[in-house]
């Protein structure tokens, strides 16, 4: 059978060819490590990574959520925590002023150190974030959490600030999964105010009564409510954290499993590919050489 030049050539250039795209795809997946280089390389493996890499993403926005706001809860639980000693230090004052042996000078001195405490205590529950924002203000950021009226009446010179709320801020840590950001000193204005009042009545020598620590003591408890349910939203976000460790863990293993290249038989077709190249030219050139007169 005779065999015309230009289906020779065309076959032989299709072998060539063949070879050598078969050749180019082992090398780019040796060099890359990946199997799947283009979509057509196994369609189902690449929808399976492409929805892997989406989950991943996610995984990893949803933990740099969680690393900022542990960041935040641990700020304010260590706010919060000053303002419990400094409750704790006024509780021991107004303790010693109810004591009926004392005169009117130990009164007046004791109210010079409550003064100092209740000033910490404004500035305190006013603490702002890094980026100027009132912490401890629910949702209006912007608003000083307490505001101080100097021209207004002992017992009624602090007052929340312009829309101050006890709304909570809620932070995305997993798939419909939300955690509080922030904790309200809403009301925190109205103890101020009671203790501000006993400061007064301190100040003139006057004596006080139990009422007072009483009402410290439901301040103090409420702050410390505060630091309790950071310390109970922190654990929340440790346990997720290590959920999302451990499932991006295992979504890091599928994509191995599904895209990771097989040396040894990438090897084996790298050789053979190689092999089919070189017979393929050396086949092509000694049949290029030939004619019909070497059969005469």
């Amino acid at each position: 059978m005779r065999i015309a030049s230009n289906q020779y050539h065309a076959t032989m250039n299709t072998a060539l060819q063949t070879a050598n795209s078969g050749l180019t795809q082992v090398m780019q997946q040796l060099a890359s490590g990946k199997r799947v280089q283009v979509p057509s390389d196994d369609t189902i493996a690449t929808v399976r990574l492409a929805r892997l890499a989406r989950e991943e993403s996610a995984l990893g926005q949803y933990r740099n959520n969680i690393g900022a706001l542990q960041a935040r809860l641990r700020n304010s639980e260590a706010i919060l925590g000053s303002m419990e000693q400094d409750l704790g230090m006024a509780r021991d004052l107004l303790v010693w002023a109810a004591d009926g042996s004392n005169t009117p000078e130990d009164l007046q001195a004791m109210s010079a150190s409550l003064a100092t405490l209740r000033d910490s205590l404004f500035h305190v529950a006013n603490s702002k974030n890094a980026e100027g924002r009132f912490i401890f203000s629910g949702t209006a950021t912007l608003s000083d959490t307490v505001v101080f009226n100097a021209a207004a009446a002992v017992g009624g010179r602090y007052s929340a600030g312009p829309g101050v709320n006890d709304e909570q801020q809620q932070v995305s840590v997993g798939t419909d999964i939300t955690v509080a950001g922030n904790v309200s000193l809403e009301t925190f204005y109205d103890y101020l105010n009671k203790l501000d009042q006993v400061v007064a009545d301190l100040s003139a020598g006057t004596r006080i009564g139990s009422a007072p620590l009483g009402d410290l003591d439901l301040a103090l408890n409420g702050i410390s409510a505060h630091v309790a349910d950071l310390g109970r939203r922190q654990n929340i976000l440790n346990t997720l954290d290590d959920s999302h460790a451990s499932v991006s863990l295992s979504n890091q293993q599928a994509s191995l499993d599904l895209g990771a290249l097989d040396y040894s038989e990438a090897a084996v077709r790298l050789n053979g590919y190689t092999v089919a190249v070189q017979a393929t030219q050396k086949a092509y050139a000694k049949v290029s050489t030939l004619s019909l007169f070497n059969v005469l």
